[in-house]
């Protein structure tokens, strides 16, 4: 595996525990995507839409929410955790404990705290458009608190499960080791939780009563970066078997996700992939720079998905993790435009991509937008030696 990214101090919130068994989330109708429709419509897919990320055109504007934040604590009895620090591999739980990190919208109020720890949600009849995001390797939810807090105040719920074997903590606690290797569990781990959260939306829990009635089991979205983007591919696109010998399409089954975000991601490609039938609009966001996830994985990944709905979101000249945890100004700004942008339409929020068509411009300084085939060409690509650590 080639990606690392720096770990930053997990925030400050309350952790409570529950035994979830995964269960059937409840039938739902299938609705088909409008993102494509909306965009042929208003004549923006074309080749490539070049985007110029100044302080004009991506102004911050003033958010609809504040962002409430809890956590929670799901355990799956069926699959268990192992020490990395052991040759061969030894299990050392035979449960995994995955603590989850909610984010939703509360009541907006200037000069509040950015986060509001048990704050009571602002309700919403039907629920909250969700967003199931999955952190890269030896970081957590919190280093990504800049953007998931972004899509909070633009109306969405976010749910992001530290992962047992791979978040700061856990791979400090096995002595540094390279935990890695647990990648192939976190499709299952995302699956999960998505299916405890969905449960505990329709109806109250001890453990966790805030999410009731908070989450519209008919408008998720899978999101990740890095590992834990991969993880997202693995689960929306994989139909190989999982280390339960449960096949990837069983896992996701039950779960209609919308909408799917990588970011500087790829495929496992020793498994077998293919387009899902729901086709869920996909947004692939990636730089020509990132010496941790080279460009090509990305593009692989788009080109493998065949489907029209799909995008692609070239950054120039960012590095792996600073246009996600914000410490690249405009590379950030523009991502997160894009992604509020995608979610809105993919979700019917709203009938037109506006925030690209705002940000749009000829100076494709920060970033450029492909839609549908063939996306980013890997003519003229530099081949960058891999390299994560500090990026």
């Amino acid at each position: 595996m080639h990606r690392d990214d720096a770990p930053r101090t997990s925030g400050s919130s309350v952790t409570k525990s529950v035994l979830c068994q995964p269960r059937q989330p409840a039938r739902r109708h299938s609705r088909r995507s409008t993102l494509a429709v909306t965009f042929f419509a208003n004549a923006l897919c074309v080749s490539s839409l070049f985007i110029g990320a100044t302080p004009s055109v991506i102004a911050a504007a003033t958010p609809e929410y504040s962002v409430g934040i809890i956590r929670c604590t799901f355990i799956d009895p069926s699959r268990g955790l192992l020490n990395y620090r052991r040759t061969p591999y030894r299990i050392i739980s035979k449960q995994r404990t995955l603590v989850t990190e909610i984010r939703y919208p509360t009541q907006y109020a200037v000069g509040a705290s950015t986060e509001i720890a048990n704050a009571t949600p602002v309700p919403k009849t039907g629920g909250y458009p969700t967003v199931v995001f999955a952190h890269g390797y030896n970081v957590t939810p919190d280093t990504y608190t800049k953007l998931l807090d972004a899509w909070v105040e633009a109306g969405f719920v976010v749910v992001a499960p530290f992962f047992p074997d791979e978040d700061a903590s856990a791979v400090a606690a096995q002595g540094g080791a390279n935990t890695e290797d647990d990648l192939v569990n976190e499709p299952g781990d995302l699956a999960f939780v998505t299916k405890s959260v969905l449960e505990d939306s329709v109806s109250a829990t001890s453990s966790c009563p805030l999410v009731e009635g908070l989450i519209d089991p008919s408008d998720l979205a899978l999101a990740g970066h890095s590992d834990g983007a991969q993880a997202v591919s693995m689960l929306a696109y994989d139909h190989g078997l999982d280390p339960q010998d449960v096949n990837y399409a069983q896992l996701r089954s039950g779960i209609e996700y919308r909408a799917v975000m990588i970011f500087s991601g790829s495929l496992d490609t020793d498994q077998s992939n293919a387009d899902e039938a729901s086709q869920p609009d996909l947004l692939v966001i990636q730089s020509l720079a990132d010496t941790c996830n080279p460009f090509r994985y990305d593009v692989q990944l788009y080109r493998t998905i065949s489907q029209s709905n799909k995008w692609f979101l070239e950054l120039q000249s960012a590095h792996h993790l600073p246009p996600f945890d914000g410490s690249d100004n405009a590379a950030f700004k523009l991502v997160a435009a894009t992604t509020i942008s995608f979610l809105q339409v993919s979700f019917g929020m709203s009938n037109e991509l506006t925030s690209l068509r705002t940000v749009a411009s000829d100076v494709p300084s920060v970033g450029r937008l492909f839609s549908g085939s063939p996306g980013p060409s890997l003519d003229g690509v530099p081949t960058l030696k891999e390299s994560c650590g500090p990026n």
